[in-house]
């Protein structure tokens, strides 16, 4: 099997160029300290017993300490090995082994037995399926629907790029948030994300609300790639205009040297800009901090959401 994982040294000769990329002095403010509680270890126990992946270990989180910690995780479905290679991504790059019938029981049983208020699902990208991995995704909600009635579901997607009906389906399975990140702005697609497309992300985000209106719909981005300020507020004009509900921003941490380079770490203060330029535009929740990532405080935000509307 040809799999690049860009957690270990270098050995495939398209990545040589990312071998040496310069690496800048993390700010206090972006500094967090090392998991150590009971409740991270039992969490991270858990994961392993029942042969489950996360997008906190595989993406190199800063957050994984905390949210293992309150035993809030993001599982990552349909194996460890992505097929795209985009250049912000810590998980390994090749071809995908044959999905895992009993993921579905597997996750169940453990988001009962973390008595988990709000899950995220994710997964790798999976061209190599006919659905792209949809049908999993499908599984997993319905599974958990089963036996966690009261667990509000997050499912943070890829795009399904040429998969007939692959949106649909998961629509059609009703999770309560339906999350695909744009990553970044259109003009640095081509280095940073290039087996996407922008217009693509867009539109499969517009699809899901108008399939289903009253499922939220979510996207976020990274800053600190090289984008410019202008070009983060038309995201959010872009977004708006495909109807989400809730935008995520956070500072990129390129995960190794080979991954592209932090260009610059963004300020507080400007986050804090961020997520007003973002209320101002009309989204319902805008998260907005150096920390922050599509799944941080998933569960505490949802929550207050909902009680929020409620009158709570």
């Amino acid at each position: 099997m040809n799999v690049i994982d860009k957690r270990q040294p270098l050995r495939h000769p398209e990545k040589a160029k990312n071998a040496l990329n310069p690496v800048l002095r993390k700010p206090e403010w972006i500094r967090v300290k090392a998991p150590m509680s009971k409740e991270y270890g039992e969490t991270k126990r858990l994961m392993r017993e029942k042969g489950l992946h996360t997008v906190c270990e595989e993406a190199a989180c800063p957050n994984i300490g905390e949210c293992w910690s309150r035993k809030h995780a993001t599982v990552m479905i349909l194996g460890d090995i992505c097929t795209r290679a985009c250049a912000f991504c810590n998980v390994a790059t090749g071809k995908p082994g044959a999905v895992n019938p009993m993921e579905p029981e597997n996750l169940a049983v453990s988001v009962a037995e973390m008595g988990m208020r709000h899950l995220v699902i994710t997964s790798v990208d999976r061209d190599d399926l006919d659905d792209g991995g949809a049908g999993q995704f499908v599984q997993c909600i319905n599974r958990i629907r089963e036996t966690s009635p009261d667990t509000t579901i997050e499912v943070l997607t890829p795009d399904f790029r040429d998969k007939d009906g692959a949106l649909e389906c998961v629509i059609d399975a009703r999770p309560d948030v339906f999350n695909h990140n744009l990553e970044t702005v259109p003009r640095l697609y081509p280095t940073i994300r290039p087996g996407a497309r922008y217009e693509g992300s867009l539109e499969l985000l517009a699809d899901a609300k108008t399939l289903a209106p009253d499922i939220f719909t979510k996207s976020g981005i990274m800053v600190g790639l090289g984008e410019e300020m202008d070009e983060v507020l038309r995201v959010m004009d872009d977004l708006r205009a495909a109807d989400v509900d809730f935008l995520t921003i956070g500072q990129y941490l390129a995960p190794t040297r080979r991954h592209a380079p932090v260009a610059r770490f963004v300020t507080p203060d400007e986050f804090d800009g961020l997520k007003q330029a973002g209320e101002e535009k009309g989204f319902q929740l805008v998260a907005s901090s150096p920390l922050t990532r599509s799944s941080y405080h998933a569960d505490k935000d949802f929550e207050d959401l909902v009680k929020a509307r409620r009158g709570l």
